[in-house]
């Protein structure tokens, strides 16, 4: 029997995301600044008679990571290469469903196609873009996707479509944000570093909740560190408030900073972003840009990416 053409191919993309103040506190009402990454990730959704959902997902070199075949209407795994990532998977199916009854009724079969714009281990946002994505195309809300998946502050979704910085803050638990002129005069001075590790985002809350039992003071000092941090003009200016805002989580968390930890001997300020210990540091540098990735490089961490070049 030939095979059937292809119904519609339907194309998505979301943002990569970075946060820069406001980490952990901004689960308690904090304002906090976010920074949709230029990279982000695409999905493809293509309609034919196959009678159930084929799914692959590429890295950004092309290397399919993840595979899996799933049924329909039920969005369970019949088999794949990662049973965590597809068990995961199952629930995003379900948790659509669950907002659209017989959501996946209305098809004879899909093949659906995620590719990454940036290294998976980078920590940009793997999972919020991709619920962006599926929230956009099955018509749901993101919020609520999240909320009955991964969880966390959704400042990530945020971001997935946004197009430059923004504010966010959670307000009696409901998202808020605006987006906000941060054009730091001195941005060529900023850079991203990876510190090739990957940090749990569940993890570090969980120590977050731990750490810290209802501190509204703290709160406050993080949400005017944000603001001044979005109106900051000088460098140096930055450098002491970003201090000031790694002084705040470390102690509450009891936790070295990543300056302490990798770059002792840096004459500019690091930041950790996000959850602590992973991912990427925000580094200033009041120095020539070569002498500033030399520094890095001999220090043992080669990915060094300009502001300009990863923030939208």
């Amino acid at each position: 029997m030939p095979q059937q053409p292809d119904k519609t191919v339907l194309s998505y993309h979301a943002n990569g995301k970075l946060l820069l103040t406001g980490e952990y506190f901004v689960l308690d009402g904090a304002r906090a600044l976010a920074l949709p990454a230029r990279l982000g990730q695409r999905l493809q959704i293509t309609e034919n008679e196959s009678y159930t959902i084929t799914w692959r997902s590429t890295d950004a070199d092309g290397a399919t990571w993840f595979e899996a075949l799933f049924s329909l209407p039920a969005g369970e795994c019949v088999h794949s290469n990662d049973a965590a990532v597809a068990a995961r998977l199952s629930q995003i199916l379900q948790a659509i469903d669950s907002q659209r009854p017989g959501f996946w009724k209305r098809f004879t079969g899909l093949q659906i196609e995620t590719q990454l714009e940036f290294p998976r281990q980078w920590g940009l946002g793997t999972s919020s873009t991709l619920i962006a994505n599926l929230a956009e195309w099955s018509g749901v809300d993101a919020w609520q996707l999240l909320r009955d998946t991964f969880g966390g502050s959704g400042y990530d979704l945020a971001c997935a479509q946004a197009s430059g910085p923004l504010v966010y803050q959670l307000q009696s638990g409901r998202p808020f944000f605006q987006s906000v002129a941060f054009q730091p005069p001195f941005a060529q001075q900023l850079y991203f570093v990876y510190l090739q590790k990957k940090q749990d985002s569940r993890a570090g809350i969980a120590r977050y909740r731990a750490c810290v039992q209802q501190r509204p003071d703290l709160v406050v000092q993080i949400s005017e560190l944000t603001d001044a941090i979005i109106f900051c003009k000088t460098l140096s200016a930055f450098e002491q408030l970003i201090q000031h805002h790694e002084q705040i989580i470390a102690e509450s968390l009891a936790l070295p900073r990543a300056k302490e930890l990798y770059f002792s001997g840096f004459w500019g300020e690091i930041k950790s972003l996000g959850a602590w210990g992973g991912d990427f540091v925000l580094a200033t540098s009041h120095r020539p840009a070569l002498e500033t990735l030399a520094y890095f490089n001999e220090s043992g961490f080669p990915v060094v990416i300009p502001y300009e070049k990863m923030v939208l």
